[in-house]
């Protein structure tokens, strides 16, 4: 597989974070990019129209792209149980989304701060993308007890959202009163495929 890759993306970190825990990983090609929000990368849009990443290419020509179609893939090729069977799935699969609405939110919010002009940001937006953010964390630390110590494409995602607050949101204090989260993120992100995937500059 050839894989669009940046190391700074939080949905490439879950697709490779997927990758490891299945032994997968030495069967990606990572292609650099130069993924951004404003600025199309013609070859990335060879591999999805959009444009973004994660963006992957099979041996046999088969294009996918979102990082929920590619990990389900590898989880299905490698026979995991990222993707659970029967009632648990749907579970999983809301932890999967709980934690993808946060890194959109947390994205959008971003991408405001740093793609648009001073003159032109808008602070109700942002505060309207961080509002999401914080009901996001709230609801997980409602619900971590649930995750306990299952690797799940939820708990994957969950885990990735929190690193990209902790990497692009540094000052925001998500901890101080999500005790069980942070209990939660502390042990979990000692795994080797997050630790192998820390987002860096």
């Amino acid at each position: 597989m050839e894989l669009f890759y940046a190391p700074t993306s939080p949905y490439v970190r879950k697709v490779m974070v997927c990758a490891i825990e299945l032994g997968m990983a030495e069967h990606i090609v990572k292609l650099p990019s130069a993924a951004h929000p404003l600025k199309r990368d013609a070859r990335i849009a060879n591999f999805n129209p959009l444009a973004k990443v994660p963006a992957a290419k099979l041996a046999d020509g088969t294009l996918l792209f979102d990082s929920r179609v590619i990990c389900e893939y590898l989880d299905d090729l490698g026979q995991g149980a990222l993707f659970p069977r029967g009632p648990e799935r749907w579970q999983v699969l809301a932890e999967q989304a709980l934690g993808d609405g946060l890194l959109d939110a947390a994205l959008l919010a971003r991408y405001e701060n740093t793609c648009r002009s001073e003159e032109m940001r808008s602070q109700g937006w942002i505060d309207g993308q961080m509002t999401k953010v914080a009901a996001a964390l709230d609801d997980m630390e409602r619900s971590v007890l649930v995750f306990g110590t299952r690797i799940t494409i939820g708990s994957i995602t969950i885990a990735c959202a929190l690193g990209y607050l902790d990497f692009r949101f540094a000052s925001y204090d998500w901890r101080s009163s999500r005790p069980a989260l942070a209990k939660w993120f502390a042990i979990t992100s000692q795994r080797p495929s997050l630790q192998q995937t820390v987002p860096a500059d």
